[in-house]
């Protein structure tokens, strides 16, 4: 064995050696799912999604805010039963067996893996749009870079960085609603324009907003993120569930009000450049000056979900490397940092595609990979607290409300662009490939290892 196949494996341990370092409280928590929303993330898909419903982006989070919250309630349902690691992966693979909890993880893999992605790529976007000298490369580069080195470091130092991401964002949010009130009190503008649509060909009907609600479900994606985790709260089974629906109720809430701010006090349904149409917002309401605190403070909270996104998706490679469905290497983790740096390595590598692939169409694959893994979470809320465990048995907690987060989920999946559910079903079809490999046509189960709990 070579010198440096010692140092690795002297360096990394799986989880049987070094466990992850439980440090989270549901304020800690909160904040986490919070700064992963990205409360300014709502100007993330603004430009695409004004122009996709015609201008009713708040008709849109309305849709996605419902669907999200009874989903949001079928994951604190599963995290008290499973306070571990892994997510849907892991909540599926209890209730349906590993074959289709691989699936699942598989399907979650996918918003996770690309979300650090889009937050790299709207960096290097937005600070090239207010100052176009610099190349859009140099924000991606510079931005994943510095996320990567953080995250080696450890969660706790990611906890730290996220109060104050959200305070600046809470300051320009505090400024933003100031000045689109005044713009909004001096009248002759239409306060039903974000729900009623301009009347041309995306602003009338149902269509158009639930296409539109359909990409926003990205921007729900911190409460699930919450989920995993677990093995780092204090309390999982009593924090997470509380931190699960304050991130999603605050957060839905926030996006329906900025985004009805910022349509009512600026009317544009059209952009010159839609990924980067909040700096045209923006520079209506305050000039220059508003642009760029605007891109100051949106970059800062992309950067906190690029943070947390990584972390999150690094801890769901190193829960299916524990499992042996991926390879073993990705649950090492670092003796001196005690993180998997090996998995945080591996998402930094794939986030480079980032700097070719269109933004539009990472929007929706996100959206499709997480729809995908919310329906699947709402089922195993029926199966495990329904059929498996008949004397606990609650009609309305363990049946109506995942259903009715089933139905809403499954109705937003069908209505993603043609592109994006191919591209899904193509990622679908790759994971059911390997499952295939790693059990034999199916001649055996996926390997599997206990979770701590």
């Amino acid at each position: 064995m070579s010198e440096h196949s010692h140092h690795l494996r002297d360096s990394l341990h799986t989880g049987d050696d070094i466990h992850l370092k439980r440090a989270l409280g549901v304020t800690g928590l909160t904040l986490f799912g919070l700064a992963y929303l990205v409360p300014l993330t709502v100007f993330t898909t603004y430009g695409i999604v004004t122009e996709e419903t015609g201008g009713r982006v708040a008709f849109s989070y309305v849709f996605t805010l419902a669907a999200m919250l009874f989903t949001a309630l079928s994951y604190g349902r599963m995290v008290q039963a499973f306070p571990v690691s892994g997510s849907a992966y892991t909540y599926t693979s209890r209730s349906f067996g590993p074959h289709l909890g691989f699936l699942a993880g598989w399907a979650l893999l996918l918003d996770y893996i690309l979300l650090p992605m889009v937050n790299y790529a709207v960096i290097g976007l937005f600070i090239n749009a207010q100052w176009p000298s610099i190349p859009l490369w140099v924000g991606f580069i510079g931005s994943l870079a510095l996320v990567t080195i953080l995250n080696v470091i450890g969660i706790t130092t990611i906890d730290k960085a996220n109060n104050i991401i959200i305070a600046i964002q809470a300051v320009f949010v505090v400024v933003f609603v100031f000045l689109a009130i005044k713009v909004i009190a001096g009248g002759g503008l239409d306060l039903g324009l974000p729900f009623g649509g301009d009347g041309g060909a995306n602003g009338v009907g149902l269509g158009p907003v639930l296409a539109g609600a359909a990409i926003l479900c990205l921007s729900f994606l911190g409460f699930d993120a919450v989920s995993t985790m677990a093995e780092e709260a204090t309390e999982p089974r009593r924090d997470i569930p509380r931190a699960i629906l304050a991130v999603t109720v605050g957060g839905g809430i926030l996006f329906i009000i900025l985004s009805w701010l910022a349509q009512v006090a600026h009317p544009a349904t059209t952009f010159e450049v839609a990924d980067s149409g909040a700096t045209e917002v923006m520079m209506e309401l305050g000039g220059n000056a508003m642009a760029v605190f605007f891109t100051a403070a949106y970059v800062a909270g992309a950067f906190g979900s690029a943070l947390t996104s990584q972390a999150s998706v690094t801890r769901i490679l190193y829960a299916m490397g524990r499992d042996g469905t991926l390879p073993r290497h990705l649950a090492g983790l670092s003796a001196q940092w005690r993180t998997p740096v090996l998995a945080i390595g591996l998402v930094s590598v794939i986030s480079l595609a980032g700097l070719w692939i269109d933004l539009a169409l990472l929007f929706s694959v996100v959206s499709f990979g997480a729809l995908t893994a919310f329906s699947v979470v709402n089922l195993s809320v029926i199966k495990h607290f329904w059929i498996d465990r008949a004397p606990e048995r609650k009609a309305l907690i363990h049946v109506v409300l995942p259903l009715i987060g089933f139905a809403l989920t499954l109705w937003l999946w069908t209505s993603l662009s043609k592109n994006a559910l191919v591209t899904g079903l193509i990622w679908l079809a790759v994971g059911f490939a390997w499952l295939l490999v790693i059990t034999g046509g199916f001649r055996r189960r996926p390997p599997q290892v206990e979770f701590e709990g």
